[in-house]
């Protein structure tokens, strides 16, 4: 295969950085983080701590668990 690789599952910010030098992918996806934490990239990028999620809200037909995630507040960071 030659096109560009997508891992996903599994993958923290420290360990989906050494993926991606190490050049075994070309990119990482998040999937449940991302529903969790809708300021994942900020998030990863300033090493903040994530918020956890809650798989029984999963594809549940509600918002409860898509909207109501707290956002990162700035006493967080913890770069």
């Amino acid at each position: 295969f030659k096109g560009p690789l997508i891992a996903a599952g599994g993958f923290g910010r420290e360990s989906a950085a050494a993926a991606i030098e190490k050049g075994q992918v070309d990119a990482v996806a998040f999937g449940r983080d991302f529903i969790s934490n809708p300021d994942l990239p900020l998030r990863l990028m300033l090493g903040a701590k994530l918020n956890p999620y809650d798989r029984s809200t999963f594809y549940g037909g509600g918002a409860a668990g898509y909207t109501d995630y707290p956002a990162l507040e700035r006493s967080e960071v913890t770069v």
